[in-house]
């Protein structure tokens, strides 16, 4: 390069093979085909010269690291790779324009250099998006220094793509091992701080995520909260069961109860307060705070909780007993099943990998299109175990006996609007629908939704019959499917709370980030996960966002902070969020963000009588009815 400084401007083709060959030692006959992949259809200056130092970056990094990270692969040692791409503005009046990430660039993030005092400067002048950075690469060296730790691989891709605060396709992986939490403490803490505390549980279905899929760095860096990011035990690991004491399911749920405990007795180590700690979560982790504030064993570990779509009474996610699919595990993990404690002994001796097939076969997430769907068990679900749960959800909040303590419950506009759908095989990638079609795939939806067959028609024409359009009949089963599966229960949840005299907050979040995978149609306002980038500050963790976004989540995760921090999400610059009292005023969070009444109030005046009635004439007085 100093012997052909011009380069520097742009280059020509010629002068760049002569580089080449005498650089890389690149045999004549072989120059061409190097041109070709490089160069060709380039013919400006400055694309030759860009072509030209990306090759030279191939030959000298690229190519021998990713050839080695295949080698130890495919040896079977734990191989993660990385690309950095954020050139330091410490440098940016120190070389020219053109250059990016350069050599070396990343060890100021690395290192801490934004950080240093005194006599040592390595980074001079960083922005608080790169101190951000900073702390998110430390966290990943030393998280790896501490664990090498992986989660499970069920769904972890699909996770890591659709449904978390990441933009890239970070092909994670997770492993059932790892019970640990991930803490997230502002920079300036001081002996004597005593933060809120906000504890994350992930969502997945009870069957996949993982605690790492989600930074918490944004959210505590701009709100001055401490974070605590938990893992929990999984599908047949958290929660088999059998139904009795030797098989008693919700093991998952347990090891959110030893974090909380685990919080209370170290938090403030971190800064934290053990007696501010509020509990959030989303989809099975909304289901999961709400299953633990109506917990007898969670009492005094939390002061606050959110549910983000998710509840427990997500009839996916909370049954009375699953003693069929225990029968059915049994089958596929080739056990016999004479008795619990004979089936559950048997299935301690598989290794991983034999439960995870086990896991495969029982094909989790998938709507069942062609079995009596009153069989089919896409998820291992919450159960009644007589200790953790003692009742069914809708006994303990009929009868007021649950933790009582301020609560945000929330939903979003299109909860089906893309991503339950087609993680779980419904059949609809033709845009149009017809009503026949609805009725009998909200009859194969009945693991989700818990509507008898008798009553799928009633419903499709309920919410179907007011059009002939196919194309506008199948956005509103979509909507029929977010309504019985997350709105109706959210909603009942909320005035069960309400009524009990606790504090209690509702939202619908009805905005489509930019954040989403580029395969959601941009129609879609409000999918399943969407709320999920703006409370965890993806905006500041990611680059792309625009204004509009950047000041959705700087909004939202005020609001959630300042419940944290007091129990009430209102405070000065916001939106005003109204108590879901009698008035049952909630918050639209979007663009606009504003007040409104009576969320979901004709949905669920529809479904309570519908399954009312069918109570009064089809049930006998022993059959139970959920909702």
């Amino acid at each position: 390069m100093k012997e052909f400084p011009e380069i520097l401007g742009g280059s020509n083709k010629s002068l760049a093979l002569h580089l080449i060959h005498r650089v890389l030692h690149i045999p004549n006959q072989y120059l061409y085909l190097v041109a070709d992949q490089y160069f060709y259809n380039k013919h400006s200056p400055v694309e030759i010269r860009d072509s030209f130092l990306d090759l030279l970056g191939d030959v000298f990094f690229v190519v021998p690291g990713v050839v080695t990270a295949r080698y130890h692969r495919d040896a079977g040692a734990p191989v993660y790779f990385y690309e950095f791409q954020h050139p330091p503005e410490c440098l940016k009046d120190t070389r020219p324009a053109f250059v990016k990430a350069d050599h070396s660039d990343e060890i100021r993030f690395v290192f801490g250099g934004a950080f240093l005092k005194g006599n040592i400067v390595m980074f001079e002048g960083a922005t608080e998006e790169e101190k951000l950075l900073s702390r998110k690469m430390m966290r990943y060296w030393a998280n790896f220094a501490r664990t090498g730790c992986s989660q499970d691989a069920v769904g972890g891709q699909v996770l890591s793509e659709l449904f978390t605060n990441r933009k890239d396709n970070i092909p994670l992986k997770f492993s059932e091992d790892c019970l640990y939490l991930n803490i997230y403490t502002p920079a300036d803490l001081t002996k004597n701080s005593r933060l809120p505390v906000m504890v994350w549980i992930h969502g997945g279905g009870l069957v996949v995520g993982g605690a790492s899929t989600y930074d918490g760095l944004a959210l505590s860096a701009h709100e001055n909260v401490v974070v605590v990011t938990i893992q929990y035990r999984l599908g047949i690991w958290g929660f088999f069961s059998t139904g009795d004491e030797h098989g008693r399911g919700n093991w998952g749920h347990l090891d959110q109860l030893a974090a909380l405990r685990w919080v209370q007795e170290n938090i403030a180590n971190f800064g934290g307060n053990p007696g501010s700690v509020t509990i959030f979560g989303e989809s099975a982790g909304g289901e999961s705070v709400s299953v633990l504030v109506l917990s007898p064993l969670a009492k005094n570990l939390f002061h606050r909780a959110i549910s983000e779509s998710g509840v427990a009474l997500t009839a996916a996610l909370v049954k009375k007993d699953m003693k069929d699919t225990a029968q059915q595990i049994a089958v596929f993990a080739g056990c016999k099943s004479t008795t619990s404690a004979v089936l559950v002994h048997c299935l301690r001796q598989k290794t991983e990998d034999e439960l995870l097939e086990v896991s495969l076969k029982l094909k989790f997430f998938t709507l069942d299109l062609f079995g009596d769907p009153r069989e089919s068990y896409p998820f291992l679900p919450t159960v009644v175990d007589g200790v953790l749960l003692p009742k069914m959800p809708q006994e303990i909040l009929a009868e007021k006996k649950f933790n009582s303590v301020p609560y945000i419950i929330g939903i979003n506009k299109q909860e089906f609007g893309w991503l339950l759908p087609m993680m779980m095989g419904y059949p609809l990638s033709e845009d149009k629908l017809d009503q026949k079609t609805a009725s009998s795939l909200l009859w194969k939806s009945y693991p989700i939704a818990n509507i008898p067959e008798e009553l799928t028609p009633l419903a499709s024409e309920k919410y179907l019959g007011g059009t002939d359009d196919p194309v506008k009949k199948k956005a509103l089963f979509l909507d029929m499917l977010g309504d019985v599966v997350f709105g109706v229960p959210s909603v009942t949840v909320a005035r069960h709370h309400r009524d009990a005299g606790a504090p209690t907050y509702m939202y619908e979040f009805q905005y489509h980030p930019s954040f989403s995978s580029d395969m959601k149609p941009q129609t879609v306002v409000g999918d399943h996960g969407d709320e999920l980038f703006s409370v965890f500050g993806a905006p500041f963790l990611k680059g792309g966002a625009s204004e509009e976004e950047i000041r959705l989540s700087k909004m939202m995760m005020k609001l959630w902070a300042n419940f944290a921090r007091s129990g009430n999400p209102n405070g000065e610059g916001l939106p005003s969020w109204p108590a879901y009292d009698q008035k049952e005023g909630y918050l639209q969070i979007g663009i606009p963000t504003q007040p409104a009444q009576k969320l979901k109030s004709k949905e669920m005046a529809f479904w309570t009588e519908l399954l009312a009635k069918r109570a009064a004439e089809k049930l006998s007085p022993t059959e139970h009815v959920e909702l």
